[in-house]
């Protein structure tokens, strides 16, 4: 959300019901000449933003919607009529959301009224958590909110109702730092009439690409330790990075990154879908916007199965691609008629069971570890804003996800192999149950962790060219937060 509407500091506007149109006018002319920076009697975006952060409002307050809502001349501006008519119109909404809250009609919302609230918006929180959104809004510390401190905290947030103002707790920033996310996020309705959600969703493909063209080399250093395990001359990074170029040149490092990008879209879609799908026959007639923990925990990995059962091919085409010797294939296509050819279509589905079965602990441990954190935080941050930002959710994502992968990892060795096996001299097409007793004999079981190194190599590098594209995107995109 953000702090509350004004700073201290900013007394003169300090707004106190007066009950009289005339002392509410006066209030937002003061305000207004405070952040008409050039005294030319409109207020363009950047004065706004530049005038709302030096008073210590949260970067993630959305201006822009401020200015197109109340821009009724559509000039990019506000001058003062159109500022007083929007916060007119925005105070009465806030005025029927704080009524809708105050279910005993006392005047003040208490920590019992939030947690209900946002129970009806599909948002479970304890009332310990519950307490610290109240704090993030209580000034006088009496622990409950009356119409003042409501008002005043959210006078710059263009809110409308209480799902806007849950969207915090409901919404994740898991960037992809090239392995599956399998729990999408979650969507208002607003958000998806408003086309918001494939926007959201291109910016996060974008990123994607990005980061994992950036770390491909460690990429394909993995699937190779993976691959050829203890007989691999590429035991350590930087001898297998070298021992790549010198097989096929510094253009070697990207092999199999092309169809690892264009898997990205498809799969982001088709797992988005289904996943609205799913949630939708799970939800039936309960009313509410969102699904608990555990059901989103289901949902995400029936929908993350669904994304990988169509996708698949391509991980085996991305496999054999990234294993490649110079001139073996000439295109993704010539992989494709190749394996097609001389291992027919069931080839495209090798590796298929234990990939499948990984996406349970993936899931499991993502999003378990991602909530518990992202809850942890907001548990001991008593001050400010129960927002915990951007910066943090990642933090929460990134930690959540590497933990997904540690569970995961050995089914997805198990997987790499199975997708490799025709690629492999002399290697017998066993079974996932056999490939794992072989490991496990032949190299303990580290062998199961074979090319972890490569991999948590990857993951800073991948978050944070990830989320520096991904910030891009969503500006470009036009998608507020």
């Amino acid at each position: 959300m953000g702090q509350s509407g004004f700073h201290p500091g900013w007394s003169r506007a300090r707004c106190q019901d007066s009950g009289t149109d005339q002392d509410r006018e006066r209030q937002w002319a003061e305000l207004f000449d405070q952040l008409d920076l050039n005294k030319d009697g409109r207020i363009d975006i950047h004065e706004l933003r530049t005038g709302l952060a030096s008073r210590g409002l949260l970067p993630r307050t959305a201006v822009e919607e401020i200015v197109r809502a109340g821009d009724t001349n559509k000039d990019g501006q506000l001058d003062f009529e159109e500022f007083t008519q929007y916060l007119r119109s925005h105070e009465k909404r806030l005025r029927l959301m704080f009524r809708s809250l105050d279910r005993n009609n006392d005047g003040q919302i208490d920590v019992g009224e939030i947690q209900h609230s946002l129970h009806t918006v599909g948002v479970d929180v304890t009332l310990e958590e519950a307490a610290k959104i109240l704090q993030s809004m209580d000034r006088d510390g009496t622990m409950t909110i009356d119409w003042l401190e409501w008002r005043d905290h959210f006078l710059f947030n263009p809110l409308h109702n209480m799902e806007d103002i849950a969207q915090y707790w409901k919404h994740s920033v898991m960037l992809d730092i090239g392995e599956n996310l399998t729990v999408p996020d979650e969507f208002s309705e607003k958000e998806k009439k408003s086309g918001f959600v494939w926007r959201q969703l291109m910016a996060g493909a974008m990123a994607g690409s990005v980061s994992r063209t950036g770390t491909a080399p460690l990429d394909r250093l993995k699937v190779f330790l993976q691959v050829h395990g203890q007989s691999s001359d590429k035991g350590n990074v930087w001898r297998g990075l070298r021992a790549m170029v010198k097989e096929g040149g510094l253009g070697s490092l990207w092999r199999g990154n092309g169809i690892n990008v264009l898997k990205i879209a498809p799969e982001t879609a088709i797992k988005f879908l289904a996943y609205e799908q799913i949630k939708r026959l799970m939800k039936g007639n309960r009313e509410g916007g969102t699904l608990k923990v555990q059901e989103r925990f289901i949902a995400g990995s029936l929908a993350g199965a669904t994304a990988q059962t169509i996708i698949y091919p391509m991980e085996v085409l991305k496999t054999r691609l990234t294993l490649r010797k110079t001139g073996q294939y000439s295109s993704v296509f010539d992989c494709a008629r190749q394996i097609l050819q001389k291992e027919g279509v069931r080839a495209f589905y090798k590796g298929y069971v234990p990939n499948i079965l990984g996406i349970i602990p993936y899931a499991g441990i993502d999003l378990a570890v991602y909530e518990t954190l992202k809850n942890a935080w907001l548990q001991r941050h008593t001050d400010g804003s129960a927002d915990p930002g951007v910066l943090v959710l990642v933090g929460c994502g990134t930690v959540s996800s590497t933990c997904g992968q540690l569970a995961s990892y050995p089914l997805a060795l198990i997987r790499t192999r199975m997708q490799a096996q025709a690629s492999m001299k002399g290697a017998p097409q066993v079974s996932m149950m056999t490939l794992f007793r072989n490991i496990v004999s032949q190299e303990g079981v580290v062998g199961l962790y074979r090319g972890i190194a490569p991999n948590f190599l990857k993951v800073i590098p991948a978050v944070s060219i990830s989320y520096v594209v991904y910030e891009h995107m969503r500006k470009v995109l036009g998608v507020g937060m």
